[in-house]
């Protein structure tokens, strides 16, 4: 398996096999084509064959040096493999390629396994606490939205 910008076909593809990547389609709106056709050289997957087993979509901050992770999976069947950690350390790599000093991404206060797994890669949680007494950025999706805010210095 190795790592490689997502084409316009691995987009569709995985598209198409959504359920094998998430178990819900809250996300799915967040899937959007811009994400490969303007920022496709910060979309990565990693591919078995000719199949998209796991994916990580970023972007570089235009105010900030700063990657930021739009979106992260991983095929059902191949989760606990490694592969979304290995896809964040080569996001990393090329984010900080690019001049970047800090990673961010952000979850809800509820998304239990997105907040195990950036803290398990080191990333640092902002803000008060929630309802679910996991520290969030109060509105920050807007009004009664609040999310978890992940950042990590790489420089």
């Amino acid at each position: 398996m190795q790592i490689t910008t997502c084409t316009k076909e691995d987009f569709d593809s995985i598209l198409t096999h959504f359920n094998e990547f998430w178990d819900h389609e809250r996300t799915l709106a967040l899937h959007h084509p811009t994400l490969v056709n303007e920022f496709g050289n910060s979309a990565f997957v990693i591919k078995e064959g000719d199949k998209v087993v796991a994916y990580l979509f970023g972007f570089l901050s235009q105010t900030a040096p700063v990657g930021y992770v739009q979106l992260l999976a991983v095929r059902q069947g191949y989760r606990r493999q490694g592969l979304a950690g290995t896809l964040y350390e080569h996001f990393t790599q090329f984010a900080r390629a690019h001049g970047c000093k800090q990673l961010k991404a952000i979850t809800s206060p509820m998304n239990k396994l997105s907040i195990s797994f950036h803290k398990s890669i080191g990333m640092k949680l902002s803000g008060d606490a929630a309802d679910a007494q996991v520290p969030a950025v109060r509105n920050y999706a807007g009004p009664g939205k609040d999310r978890v805010v992940f950042t990590k210095d790489i420089a």
